[in-house]
């Protein structure tokens, strides 16, 4: 494996990038401050580039039509046969009436989210184009923006409600399709038919049929809609939390951690502790002064860690200077302990999910002040 050194400090805080190999190895870091000697280390080359826009997904629906063909009407034969027949038509004609209703309701709740998503995505883009160019933290115009985004996201969610409640109308059609299709079969052996009765029933038994195959069409393309449109709200309102995230720090980062489509794992990830046990820190944040500025570095060095191993796991260790008094070190490893609760919501609002991420204390000698270090499992 190439190696070279690199360094990396972050408004005050020491941020360091370690690259790993495509077996999950990680390379030392760097361990050096202004304040100390540098010290020797050896990380996969890599190169700086300016983060990019997350690729928003638009919303994709099915755009079948699903419009019913009619009931052929038919004379009344006066036998009991053909009273029933009246009567099965009458259902069928009812329930034709109902699935047009249904596909309609289906077109405009589709024409509504695909129209909404539009406009979302378009109101993202536009923040995340002042994100790309800079802007002031907490930007209100973006903020704004922001809220109006949210608002059209949940517009979304408003439409899948109304589907969820179609799909449950389209489902009791299903079941009174079926109904009426074993109903014409069975007409068939009542006695005292004569021979108009049989002609319309076979009619009437293709219709019912047609129409239960007609409505099985529309329950499956509908729950395919809902469950893509379930997906994607996953995904955005993932995405709409990371964009919060930028929005507040006035820098653009990239796509979600858990909107990411990735390859399936070849390997489940390691127990927790076990990228401790390396020694070697994917990411080392020293919090020597207040507020110190590490999330774009974080976030980057986070992606493309998981661009490498997307199963990988996280160790997250607070680190506190084991030099001074007991109370003196039990001061600090309780800041320190608060240093990563702060980077772990940093992670989380990154949309990495937190239970793949552990964190612990510890003191070390070699620290010279508070520090959190984050390992690649």
């Amino acid at each position: 494996m190439s190696m070279k050194p690199i360094r990396a400090a972050i408004a005050g805080a020491l941020l360091v990038l370690s690259a790993c190999t495509n077996t999950g190895q990680t390379a030392a870091p760097a361990a050096a401050s202004a304040s100390s000697p540098s010290t020797s280390t050896q990380t996969a080359s890599t190169s700086t580039t300016a983060p990019a826009a997350a690729t928003n997904s638009p919303l994709q629906l099915n755009s079948g039509n699903f419009q019913p063909e009619g009931v052929t009407p038919g004379q009344p034969t006066g036998t009991l046969v053909g009273k029933k027949v009246e009567d099965l038509r009458a259902d069928l004609t009812r329930l034709q009436a109902s699935v047009a209703d249904e596909n309609k309701q289906l077109q405009s709740l589709r024409a509504q989210s695909v129209t909404t998503a539009s406009n979302y995505h378009n109101t993202v883009a536009a923040i995340q184009a002042k994100l790309q160019v800079g802007t002031t933290k907490g930007n209100p115009i973006l903020v704004a923006q922001w809220n109006e985004a949210q608002t059209q996201l949940e517009a979304v969610n408003t439409d899948l409600g109304h589907m969820n409640s179609l799909a449950n109308e389209v489902a009791s059609n299903a079941a009174l399709s079926s109904y009426l299709l074993e109903a014409s079969r069975a007409a068939f052996g009542i006695s005292g038919a004569v021979d108009e009765d049989h002609r319309q029933l076979s009619i009437l038994e293709d219709e019912t049929n047609r129409t239960t195959v007609l409505i099985d069409r529309l329950l499956t393309e509908l729950t395919e809609d809902i469950s893509r449109q379930t997906n994607y709200l996953g995904a955005e309102r993932s995405n709409l939390n990371t964009l919060a995230l930028a929005v507040n720090n006035g820098e653009l980062y990239g796509e979600s951690f858990a909107a990411r489509n990735y390859a399936p794992a070849m390997a489940p990830p390691l127990p927790p502790g076990s990228g401790i046990a390396t020694g070697r820190p994917l990411v080392v944040i020293r919090f020597d002064r207040d507020n110190p500025d590490y999330e774009q570095a974080l976030f980057a060095a986070v992606s493309a860690a998981l661009d490498r191993r997307p199963n990988a796991g996280f160790d997250l260790v607070a680190v506190a200077p084991s030099a001074g008094t007991a109370a003196q070190v039990s001061l600090n490893s309780s800041a320190a302990r608060r240093s990563a609760d702060k980077v772990l919501r940093s992670l989380t609002s990154m949309g990495l999910s937190p239970d793949r991420v552990s964190l612990s204390t510890m003191t070390s000698p070699n620290a010279q002040t508070n520090e959190v270090q984050l390992y690649v499992r």
